[in-house]
């Protein structure tokens, strides 16, 4: 997960071209810091990026920063999880709140352990 600053805020900037992550399962979160469920979502995503660390890419994006992500994403709504396989095939999509166990049952439905 990207952060900057101590107090837990958004990186403002994620490379887009390095989405989905090669030859690894992907889950990119697509919101706002100052949205509700995604300020809900944030230390859910602190935690699956250190569980998971070198085993799925867990990113978020801030579309405020980065409002190109939504197009390149086809975002509706926010905040909007997009899911890649290894071979950077998008798998599943989920729009709202996604909860800690709903984001490991995919992860383990798409065989990371």
């Amino acid at each position: 997960l990207l952060l900057a600053g101590s107090e837990r805020t958004w990186a403002a900037s994620v490379d887009l071209k390095s989405i989905p992550v090669k030859n690894t399962v992907t889950m990119v979160d697509l919101g706002a810091a100052s949205c509700i469920p995604c300020k809900m979502m944030a230390p859910i995503l602190e935690k699956l990026e250190k569980k998971y660390k070198g085993r799925a890419a867990i990113i978020f994006i801030d579309l405020r920063y980065q409002r190109e992500a939504a197009q390149q994403f086809g975002v509706r709504a926010i905040p909007t999880q997009v899911f890649f396989d290894r071979s950077g095939r998008e798998v599943v999509r989920h729009v709202g709140f996604m909860s800690e166990d709903a984001i490991v049952s995919q992860l383990k439905a798409m065989g990371v352990k």
